[in-house]
């Protein structure tokens, strides 16, 4: 019989948490002066009283908008854009198909009706998908402020003739107004096991929320700074969660589409 090899399955997730701490640490110091620039815009926007919108075109990537979205300790502000489309709960070959094909995300956002008082958000660990590229060039062209999240390592890598790039080859990074690097490596998953060809275990996850979430943190703090506290969800699951919701819910029903 042909000798099998003996993994250490705990070596090889203490390595994976090394790598996900390594990634975040990243982020935090290296993105500092970018996330402070996205938070102040964001703070501006919620004080105005007007909304954030986020979206993340790709099958996990819708992942982000979530992650931010309507969450305990989350901002009320923020409104994610999910689209039908790309979700993978309608198909996972269907949603890769759907973030390739060019002016799908111009559609998106033309739907969204967004403008020149507007901000939006677009989160892709890639940065280069069709979806992606297109909505980032609508938005643009309707003069929303841009801030983009997504890997400047993973984009600059990856082939110009590559299945998912936008015809025009652009990266996020390269349109947005404020880009803030999410670190992610090329390929995502982090973790060579002994005997296998492929790498397991992805990063882009962990990478997009806690980017956005230090992006939640400083624009807090820069509201709080200013004598404003932001309405904040409350896990409805938390006592008084509900009754603490309540109090502002009628200020975002009808403009949040999502709510």
């Amino acid at each position: 019989m042909p000798d099998h090899p003996v993994i250490d399955a705990d070596a090889l997730c203490e390595g994976y948490l090394a790598s996900t701490q390594s990634l975040m640490r990243r982020v935090l110091e290296e993105e500092k002066a970018s996330l402070d620039q996205a938070a102040a815009r964001l703070a501006g926007q919620i004080a105005a009283d007007r909304l954030v919108h986020i979206y993340g075109p790709g099958g996990h990537s819708n992942l982000a908008s979530q992650e931010v979205f309507f969450r305990a300790g989350g901002l009320m502000h923020i409104s994610a854009i999910l689209d039908e489309g790309t979700l993978l709960s309608n198909g996972a070959l269907r949603s890769m198909a759907i973030e390739r094909t060019p002016g799908y995300g111009k559609v998106v956002i033309a739907n969204q009706r967004l403008g020149d008082t507007d901000l939006l958000i677009l989160v892709n660990a890639y940065g280069i998908n069709a979806a992606l590229i297109d909505a980032a060039l609508e938005a643009k062209r309707r003069g929303a402020f841009l801030i983009g999240v997504s890997s400047r390592e993973h984009a600059s890598k990856t082939s110009q003739d590559h299945p998912a790039r936008h015809p025009t080859r652009q990266n996020l990074h390269d349109i947005v107004d404020v880009a803030i690097d999410c670190k992610v490596p090329i390929g995502d998953a982090v973790v060579k096991v002994p005997g296998m060809g492929e790498n397991i275990a992805a990063i882009s996850t962990f990478a997009n929320a806690f980017t956005l979430n230090c992006l939640v943190i400083r624009t807090v703090a820069k509201l709080v700074e200013r004598g404003i506290e932001p309405p904040v969800w409350r896990s409805g699951n938390a006592p008084g969660g509900d009754e603490a919701n309540g109090r502002f819910i009628a200020n975002f029903q009808g403009r949040v589409r999502a709510l």
